[in-house]
């Protein structure tokens, strides 16, 4: 038997696939091939996991024809492809599949999509509007239409020799204590700036952490958040405040990072899914996204919103310019969610 799974497009996205892959690898079996079809910056999430046997790797905009949806739809079609898995809710994913001749394709009929499909589900809907779903579950739909049996929640990560060497490498220069109680946050969000908590409020957090908590504090970023990661370490003015602004990066050292730290705190973003993964308590602050959509049903994990009125919007960018679901979320309240964290 030949697999394709097309996984989703944002890292944090992907880790919640994972029980997903978990439920489709036993249901393929061992004996056959389990392909992995992505873009090639999510790669990086599952190095060090055993699930897929191949990646392909897929993106409509990339200049390279060799990536591109004519190159995927020859390549199903030449596999073969008795199964096909679509996690993205995108028309192209479903039409690729359906020109390549993939036997069974599965998928939620969304999008004009329902066509191509022929193992089709339906997403929960009232009143004309998608009912907040957490993505795990959503994603497991999938699984279960084909007959797989009921799968733990449970995100599972791995880190690989490499990424434990870069991380021991990003401990050592930047002096870190090695008791263990260093605090990551995680002030980033690839999914828009209405996600963001305020750089002084972090920058506070973590004096506070330093030198009420007796933790050190390591600033997270990616290769397009360095400057923000440096701001606030820098608006700290605390020598046991600590950025990667300066450090080679790499999604396998971030998660290595993360295994090994004691708390984070964290943005809706990539980073709480690594937590979740590898069982690190976890404080996650949510502003313009809903609760529900992202549950990971994670009893490690405190979320916090502050309620308004106009939220949440599911915006990249607050609508109203005021940004109140997270520039109203106060230090006083995440402080003692960290302390609450930190005691238990």
């Amino acid at each position: 038997m030949k697999a394709g799974i097309f996984l989703p497009n944002w890292v944090g996205d992907v880790v919640m696939a994972t029980p997903t892959l978990r439920a489709l690898r036993k249901y393929v079996g061992e004996k056959a091939t389990f392909i992995g079809i992505m873009k090639p910056y999510v790669e990086g999430v599952l190095q060090g996991t055993s699930w897929l046997d191949e990646i392909w790797f897929y993106d409509r905009l990339s200049p390279d024809p060799e990536t591109g949806p004519a190159a995927l739809t020859r390549r199903i079609f030449r596999s073969r492809l008795d199964l096909v898995v679509m996690l993205p809710n995108d028309f192209l994913s479903a039409f690729i599949s359906w020109l390549g001749r993939g036997k069974k394709r599965a998928g939620y009929v969304r999008n004009r999509r329902g066509p191509f499909l022929n193992i089709k589900l339906y997403p929960s809907m009232a009143n004309g509007k998608f009912v907040p779903t957490p993505t795990l579950d959503y994603y497991l739909q999938l699984a279960y239409a084909l007959g797989c049996p009921n799968e733990s929640w449970k995100m599972e990560l791995a880190t690989t020799d490499e990424d434990e060497q870069m991380a021991d490498q990003v401990w050592e220069t930047l002096g870190l204590r090695s008791d263990g109680k260093v605090v990551l946050f995680n002030s980033s969000g690839a999914y828009g700036q209405a996600k963001l908590w305020p750089d002084e409020y972090f920058s506070e957090l973590a004096k506070r952490v330093v030198d009420k908590l007796d933790h050190d504090v390591l600033i997270l970023c990616g290769p397009l958040e360095r400057e923000r990661a440096a701001r606030i370490a820098s608006m700290t003015e605390n020598p046991k405040v600590f950025s990667l602004a300066e450090q080679k990066l790499s999604l396998g050292l971030s998660k290595a990072l993360v295994r090994r730290s004691r708390l984070l705190v964290t943005t809706d973003s990539g980073p709480r899914h690594f937590a979740a993964a590898f069982e690190i308590p976890l404080i996650t602050l949510f502003g313009p996204t809903h609760i529900a959509w992202g549950d990971i049903h994670y009893d490690k994990e405190l979320c916090i919103q502050l309620p308004v009125d106009c939220g949440p919007c599911q915006q990249r960018v607050c609508p109203f310019q005021h940004h109140r679901c997270m520039r109203d979320l106060k230090v006083d309240e995440v402080y003692r969610a960290v302390s609450s964290q930190l005691e238990n």
